[in-house]
């Protein structure tokens, strides 16, 4: 058949079975037949592994999502693997495309884990992208990539180091505080103090996890003093909440 033949047929969906033999090895597939990839499904009828709307898997998630859709400042305390950061940014998403608030600002301290990375090449951004990767892995599993960027080069997503929030006011805003317990006392009452008007802050950390110097962490201390305010709600998460592999759970109840 010639290449005219070809694009006529692939064109019109006409289809002579006589023009191969019963040995014929090429088979080509009707046009217009509605075969789809999903299993001759359309795509109405696929099924969608993203969930718009997240649901708590124990009793210590229920609380922490209750605690952010009626407080302004919840500080979301537990071992890894709780689904702390994932929750916080999921419900930062939610508000964003409810237009509950204007933009996203995520913050992690630049606290290498245990050892050190010596100088990374490239500017500023490239210097901090290995801190800042677990924010945008959580962002792209609720966003896609594309969109993420997106929002980025907009400036309704920010992403910074907790060095660079001092100073700010951060208005309408859902702010998120990831890996609270490598910040130091000080650090932490400042970064409490940029809660804004029509804001939401969410701070995250696992006490028992610190890379800094022992004693240097402020995040179980200043927990514990706000503990007593009514206005702000402290989640303790424990080792039946974490939701990663059952190995995290039993791990973490021997070491």
């Amino acid at each position: 058949m010639t290449k005219r033949a070809l694009k006529r047929v692939a064109r019109e969906g006409a289809f002579d079975a006589g023009q191969f033999g019963d040995d014929g090895k090429v088979r080509r597939l009707p046009v217009g037949s509605g075969w789809s990839p999903l299993g001759g499904h359309g795509q109405e009828d696929r099924d969608q592994g993203y969930l718009k709307t997240i649901k708590p898997k124990s009793e210590g998630q229920k609380a922490l999502m209750e605690a952010i859709d009626s407080k302004n400042l919840v500080m979301a305390l537990g071992p890894a693997g709780t689904g702390k950061t994932y929750i916080a940014i999921a419900k930062a998403v939610e508000a964003l495309e409810a237009g509950t608030v204007g933009r996203i600002v995520l913050s992690r301290p630049a606290v290498e884990a245990g050892e050190s990375l010596g100088y990374l090449p490239g500017d500023v951004e490239d210097k901090l992208a290995p801190y800042l990767r677990p924010l945008y892995d959580a962002l792209s599993d609720r966003l896609s990539m594309k969109r993420v960027k997106a929002l980025i080069a907009e400036g309704l997503i920010e992403i910074a180091p907790v060095g660079y929030m001092r100073g700010r006011t951060l208005n309408n805003a859902f702010v998120v505080i990831d890996e609270a317990q490598n910040c130091t006392y000080v650090q932490l009452k400042m970064l409490l103090t940029r809660l804004g008007w029509h804001s939401t802050m969410v701070v995250t950390g696992d006490p028992a996890q610190s890379d800094l110097l022992p004693t240097l962490s402020g995040l179980a201390d200043i927990s514990e003093k706000l503990e007593s305010v009514g206005n702000i709600s402290v989640v303790r998460l424990a080792d039946r909440d974490i939701v990663r592999h059952p190995l995290v759970a039993e791990m973490l109840s021997v070491i």
